[in-house]
C-alpha cells in the first residue's frame, strides 16, 4: 500500500523538513546539511527512508547527488495535498527560505567564476571543443529571421554568426564581465547587437519578442536548466525555434573544478522531456564527437503556432 508507506516515511519532524523544501528544490546532500543544521551521516539516513519510500528522486552528477521530490503521475496529487499542508505550518517557511538562499548563492559562484576567466574563456572553450566549430554548427541550416537572441552569450562570439542569420541580436548573460568582451565585438554593430545583463531562468525580455533562441553550453551550469528552457519558450514568438548545444551525460570531473560545470552534461533524455514539459514541439537531436570522450548534441525544436500551456 503505497499510502502506507508515504505516510509512515513521512511520520519525523526532519523527515517532513526535508521533503518540505525538496518539493520545490533540488539539492545536495551537504546542502541539506546546511539547511538543517544537523550531521550528514543523520541527514543521508532520513534522505534514504524517503528515497525508499519512493518519495525522492536521486539525479547524479558525477560524484554528486541531488534530490527532489518525485513527480510522477502517481504522487501528483499526493505532493500538491501535503505542500498545502506543509505551507500551513509556519515553522517551516524560514526551511523553504533557506533553501532559496542556497539556489541564489550557487548563482553568485556560478557568475563570480565567469567574471574570473571571461578574458579567457574563448581559448578555455577550445580545449574542449578541439576543431569543431560549434558556432557554425549552430547556425549552418537556420533559416533568416528577424530578431534571434543568444541565452548565455558569453563573449558574444556565436552572436557574430547570428548575425548573418538575423537583423537583430540579442545576447543573454549574468556575468558582467563575459558581456564587457562582448561588447568589444560589436562596437561597428550599428545597433545590430544588443547585450543584456539578466539570469537565463528570468530573462529581460518581453513575450514573444524573438523568433530564435540558442542556448549554446549553458544548460550545464544552471542550478534548473528546465527554467531556462521555459523562459526560452516564453520569449519566443509562436512559431519560433530554440537550437540548443549541450553535452551528453559524462563523468569527468574536470570540467566542474576548471570550467564552472554544474552538471556533467545532461542526458537526451532529461533535455528532449524539458523541452516538451515546456511546450516545445522536438525537430532533431544530432550528436557530434568531441575531445576527451565527450559528445555533445544539437537539439532543434519549435514553439508550436497553437499551444495549450
Amino acid at each position: 500500500m503505497n499510502s502506507l508507506a508515504y505516510f509512515k516515511a513521512l511520520a519525523d519532524s526532519t523527515r517532513i523538513r526535508i521533503y518540505h523544501v525538496l518539493l520545490d528544490h533540488e539539492l545536495s546532500v551537504n546542502e541539506l546539511v546546511s539547511l538543517l543544521g544537523t550531521g550528514q551521516s543523520r541527514v543521508s539516513h532520513h534522505v534514504k527512508i524517503l528515497a525508499d519510500a519512493g518519495l525522492l528522486a536521486c539525479r547524479r552528477s558525477g560524484v554528486w547527488a541531488f534530490y527532489s521530490a518525485e513527480k510522477g503521475q502517481d504522487l501528483a496529487l499526493f505532493n500538491e495535498a501535503v505542500r498545502d499542508m506543509f505551507r500551513k505550518e509556519t515553522d517551516l517557511l524560514d526551511d523553504l527560505a533557506h533553501a532559496e538562499q542556497i539556489i541564489a548563492d550557487r548563482s553568485v559562484v556560478t557568475r563570480q567564476f565567469f567574471n574570473t576567466i571571461a578574458p579567457r574563456w574563448d581559448d578555455l572553450k577550445k580545449e574542449i571543443l578541439g576543431s569543431f566549430d560549434i558556432n557554425r554548427a549552430i547556425s549552418l541550416d537556420l533559416s533568416p529571421v528577424t530578431v534571434a537572441v543568444d541565452l548565455g552569450c558569453g563573449t558574444g562570439e556565436l552572436m557574430g554568426f547570428l548575425l548573418e542569420k538575423a537583423r537583430h541580436v540579442i545576447g543573454v548573460d549574468s556575468s558582467q564581465k563575459m558581456l564587457d568582451e562582448a561588447r568589444k565585438r560589436f562596437v561597428d554593430a550599428n545597433g545590430a547587437a544588443d547585450l543584456r545583463l539578466g539570469e537565463l531562468e528570468h530573462l529581460p525580455m518581453k513575450d514573444g519578442e524573438a523568433d530564435l533562441a540558442v542556448i549554446s553550453l549553458a544548460l550545464h551550469h544552471l542550478s534548473k536548466p528546465e527554467d531556462a528552457v521555459r523562459e526560452a519558450f516564453r520569449i519566443l514568438k509562436p512559431g519560433g525555434r530554440l537550437v540548443v548545444a549541450e553535452f551528453a551525460q559524462h563523468a569527468d570531473e574536470t570540467l566542474r573544478k576548471h570550467y564552472g560545470d554544474r552538471w556533467l552534461g545532461l542526458s537526451k533524455e532529461e533535455v528532449t522531456d524539458w523541452l516538451a514539459g515546456c511546450g516545445f514541439a522536438l525537430e532533431g537531436v544530432t550528436p557530434h564527437s568531441l575531445l576527451r570522450s565527450l559528445v555533445l548534441h544539437i537539439y532543434i525544436a519549435e514553439k508550436p503556432l497553437f499551444h495549450t500551456l
